[in-house]
């Protein structure tokens, strides 16, 4: 019998991931996460400033600068990893959008705009990158950073279409996970609660909404950026190899009352 090393089947060596939205919050924290876990990473988002930085300090990775919103833009990101790496074996579309307001105040444009970054970009890169997973004929994984705002309604922290699009999201991963699971892909998605990032500096800023989601809360606090780590590692690795069409809720315990 072989030595038992519980740690070896989370580990990513001689992987190549793509992280979505990743030079800053929750998506700078995922990329340095899977680099430590053996990963070569191509990182994804807007702030080509910021992504280069992160790029320069990570092992082994590959800054993409680009709007996923724009198509054309959008298209560059799977040739340009492969061109880099060879291959891409994880994606974890991480990349949106949130800005609260009333459901009556909301323009049908700004609904829109929130569905193509949430939930139409996403569709469109797992598509991408599922098509260079079947052409290296090698098994691939697919993580979408969903929301408890996508599996429950909140009604406090108004915000019609991130919700819809969440919603949609965590849909599309059970559907892409049906669809792919004879090709050796894995489609599942975390959908995390409250988190303290860099994105949600001004919202927990607000004493009284700080408060409001301890109450709400059953582990009575919001989470921290390291709570995820866990949970990311599992999903990306061999660790959860028979685990796919799942949305994992890391929430301290909102989902459950």
């Amino acid at each position: 019998m072989q030595p038992l090393d519980p740690f070896q089947p989370f580990r990513l060596d001689g992987k190549v991931a793509l992280v979505t939205g990743a030079s800053s919050g929750l998506g700078e924290r995922f990329a340095r996460v899977l680099d430590a876990a053996g990963a070569k990473v191509a990182l994804t988002a807007r702030r080509a400033d910021r992504l280069n930085a992160l790029a320069a300090d990570l092992t082994d990775a590959l800054a993409i600068p680009c709007d996923l919103a724009d198509d054309e833009q959008r298209s560059r990101i799977v040739p340009e990893t492969l061109e880099r790496f060879g291959r891409i074996d994880l994606l974890i579309n991480n990349a949106g959008s949130s800005e609260p307001m009333r459901a009556l105040d909301e323009p049908v444009e700004h609904f829109r705009d929130t569905l193509e970054l949430n939930l139409v970009a996403p569709f469109a890169l797992a598509r991408d990158v599922a098509l260079a997973m079947v052409a290296q004929k090698s098994p691939g994984v697919i993580i979408n950073i969903a929301s408890i705002y996508g599996v429950t309604g909140i009604g406090r922290v108004p915000t019609a279409s991130y919700s819809a699009s969440k919603g949609g999201l965590v849909s599309l991963t059970r559907e892409l996970a049906s669809q792919w699971s004879r090709k050796q892909i894995r489609v599942n998605a975390l959908a995390p609660g409250y988190f303290r990032s860099e994105m949600t500096t001004e919202l927990f800023a607000d004493q009284r909404l700080v408060d409001w989601v301890q109450e709400k809360t059953p582990l009575a606090r919001v989470g921290e950026e390291h709570e995820l780590d866990g949970a990311l590692l599992f999903l990306a690795s061999d660790a959860s190899s028979y685990v796919t069409g799942q949305i994992l809720c890391i929430d301290g315990g909102w989902t459950a009352i």
